[in-house]
């Protein structure tokens, strides 16, 4: 083949020109067609990460729990004490979900899964993070009953709960659906294992599901941005089967507990290819490799489909020769299928073969992150839009008569309201691992077995915020959060992030990326919450009309709670307790739901935020709740005061009757999003601790009022019941999504 037609095949499948001619130089020939696709796949941005590896770099990654740091194996492990460690990542499928809902939902949730067992741990929860278009729009209500469910047949049909996430509707999703997968397990410390080949002549193997055609260029699929041709890429969408991955899990750690393996991967992205590579690289070996005794669901697969399949369900493991017998014992008892298809060599290159033929040979290092993988730092400037946001003025935004009304019309809207309609079709309560499900708390919470000890858990991020401000609303994302746990009873260990973006090459969007990551890691630090792994989605931008979703960092977080009686609700729990909202009562209602629902401003200035004050705030609601002077708290977030008041009055049908000061903006006080901000409830015997206490931690507080039978009063309005405004936020969405 002339080398001509080698370089337009490379464009093609998305490397430049002065990738191709990098290629040359690492192989010193010109690369077959094979060796293309596999660097195509590997130096895709999806797997190489080459335009965001920079910045990456520059997160906080250790901390005093960490025990595996982000980029050292397939995801971060945290100390929680007891000779427990808790394993956690949070992944992206957008473009699959996109195109093919179902089948792209399920497979994030089983891949983020793998993930976690293949490092021995034992996953007992999911969270997800989903973003979509105009609710009212058919095509929109149609992707989010197939991602609902592929998520909820997957979880369900594998046994792990789904016990957290959050739903967004906004224009800027309406072609870029964002579906993020979030698995936290448990390994005993000391017993994880590495993604990792050592040992000269040690057998590879492959086992779980054969291998087909889906999937294939899957990387390359999702590092490229969504158009009107992109449903001739549905070949590129997995398709999954929950029941191969619950006998994978529960084969994969038998495998693991006998330590006659030495590493093993479960293959995502790029399949054989990535895996092979990866798991060379990192210890310096390479592999040879038979492609004629790769399980295959398709006969006649060439050589290149069968490297960068991305079928589901299947792993590499590399196992201490003269245990071959034991291992394929384990595999022949889950009756899965399995094959010895090469083993480790001294050559530092992965080489493959087929019908005793060399296909391909490259260097393992050069495909990696980190390694020969090329590394770019894009140019980036502020973008246009913030023109607008900066000449916004609150002053010019009337305060409306009838707030009644606009309260009501707030706890409707799709961002606010219940997702009830959603999460009742994921199994909360599948597996062996308790769920603290009598208690709604801001965070999931998972009781650990024969501990004192529960796990707080989120998912979170307001990207309206980030694009407002890219580096206050990453740090914001951050901080609620944390605020999440803190509400919830815990302490914040650490996160993971799931960084959506548009398109690298535009230098804007670049922008939002590179201040995001600035914001998110200046409260990682002051929060101690460092980063322990995560993914980078590019390319989350339309080729018809240009437009990117807002900027979309989601922050997985962990957190650890200490005895079962500082779990705490965010409900409400009984009636003449008092009501204190800690935080500033502030006036500001910038780029609140308040401003963009009802008074359709699109562009304004990120919401106030000082991280001194988050910080001091967490750190002394905690203190109060391990006290035991705290009955509720609840983090005021979208719909501001008043749908936290409403949100925390629900479960219960437990009203309250508060007073505000009239002489500033009722709207603002009522409606805006300001930060650092938490409602809590106490009894009136902690009344006197719970303000010297926060007075003496420098937290501004004020006592709103006290809790009542079910009405909602403020300032002498009375909001209705709260039966009939539960009413209100627990229909809008099933109406709006139900076929009934």
């Amino acid at each position: 083949m002339e080398e001509k037609q080698i370089v337009s095949q490379a464009k093609a499948l998305g490397l430049t020109g002065e990738e191709y001619l990098k290629i040359e130089a690492i192989l010193g020939r010109t690369p077959n067609f094979t060796e293309i696709c596999i660097f195509s796949a590997m130096w895709s941005e999806h797997c190489s990460y080459k335009n965001s590896i920079k910045w990456l770099k520059t997160l906080p990654k250790e901390g005093p729990a960490t025990l595996v740091a982000a980029g050292e194996e397939n995801a971060g492990l945290i100390d929680i004490g007891e000779g427990l460690a808790c394993c956690f990542k949070i992944e992206s499928h957008n473009h699959p979900s996109a195109i093919e809902p179902f089948q792209g939902a399920a497979t994030g949730v089983g891949g983020i899964n793998r993930d976690i067992f293949s490092m021995g741990a034992r996953p007992i929860a999911q969270l997800n993070s989903l973003r979509f278009g105009n609710i009212k729009n058919e095509r929109t209500k149609w992707l989010v009953e197939g991602v609902v469910k592929g998520i909820g047949t997957y979880g369900n049909s594998f046994g792990i709960p789904t016990v957290g996430g959050e739903v967004y509707f906004d224009d800027c999703y309406q072609t870029n659906i964002l579906v993020n997968a979030m698995s936290v397990g448990l390994v005993k410390v000391g017993e994880s294992v590495s993604a990792t080949a050592e040992g000269i002549n040690n057998p590879v193997y492959i086992y779980g599901s054969s291998t087909g055609k889906d999937g294939i260029h899957g990387a390359s699929f999702a590092s490229k941005d969504i158009s009107e041709d992109s449903v001739n890429d549905l070949p590129s969408v997995q398709v999954g089967d929950p029941f191969w991955e619950k006998l994978l899990l529960e084969a994969t750690l038998e495998i693991i507990q006998t330590k006659k393996i030495v590493g093993i991967q479960d293959m995502g992205a790029a399949g054989i290819t990535c895996s092979t590579s990866e798991m060379s690289a990192k210890a310096g070996v390479g592999m040879h490799i038979d492609l004629d005794k790769v399980p295959l669901r398709q006969s006649g697969m060439k050589d290149w489909e069968i490297l960068i399949s991305e079928s589901q369900e299947r792993m590499l493991v590399v196992v201490e020769k003269g245990h071959e017998k034991e291992i394929e014992a384990i595999l022949d008892k889950w009756d899965i299928t399995y094959a010895q298809i090469g083993k480790v060599t001294d050559t530092k290159n992965v080489e493959f073969y087929q019908k005793g033929m060399l296909k391909a040979s490259i260097p393992s290092e050069s495909l990696v992150l980190g390694g020969g993988a090329p590394v770019y730092e894009r140019k980036f400037r502020e973008p246009s839009y913030f023109e607008k946001i900066s000449s916004f003025d609150d002053k010019k935004i009337n305060c409306p008569k009838d707030l009644i009304s606009v309260a009501k019309f707030l706890l409707a809207q799709p961002n606010i309201a219940s997702k009830n309609w959603i999460s009742k079709q994921y199994d909360s309560m599948v597996g062996t691992i308790t769920q603290t499900t009598e208690m709604k708390s801001d965070a999931a919470i998972v009781k650990l077995e024969n501990s004192e000890k529960s796990l707080a858990m989120t998912v979170d991020c307001n990207s309206r915020y980030v694009f407002a401000n890219p580096k206050i609303g990453g740090s914001i994302a951050v901080a609620e959060a944390a605020r999440n746990i803190v509400c919830s009873g815990g302490k914040p260990l650490a996160i993971t992030n799931c960084l959506n973006f548009g398109n690298p090459y535009n230098e804007e969007v670049y922008y939002q990326f590179v201040h995001a990551i600035k914001g998110i890691t200046v409260a990682c630090e002051a929060l101690e919450t460092p980063v322990t792994g995560g993914n980078v989605s590019f390319y989350n931008q339309s080729t018809s009309d240009g437009k990117s979703v807002y900027p979309t960092p989601t922050i997985g977080m962990v957190g650890l709670i200490e005895k079962q009686s500082h779990i705490t609700s965010m409900s409400l729990q009984k009636v003449d307790d008092v009501l204190y909202l800690l935080g500033p009562m502030s006036e500001d209602f910038n780029s609140s739901q308040y401003l963009a629902k009802y008074h359709h401003v699109e562009y304004s200035p990120a919401p106030s935020f000082q991280l001194s004050e988050e910080v001091k705030l967490q750190h002394s609601l905690l203190q109060a709740i391990r006290n035991g002077w705290i009955s509720s708290a609840h983090d005021l977030s979208e719909g501001g005061l008043f749908c936290a008041l409403a949100e925390s009055c629900f479960q219960h049908e437990i009203g309250c009757q508060i007073t505000l000061n009239s002489k500033v903006r009722m709207d603002a006080l009522l409606f805006g999003e300001a930060q650092s901000r938490v409602l809590i409830s106490v009894a009136e015997d902690k009344a006197n601790y719970i303000e010297e206490h926060f007075h003496s931690h420098n937290v501004q507080y004020t006592k709103l009022g006290c809790t009542v039978g079910d009405e909602l009063k403020i300032n002498d309005h009375n909001f209705g019941t709260v039966s009939a405004l539960k009413k209100i936020y627990s229909g809008s969405i099933a109406k709006e999504l139900s076929n009934d």
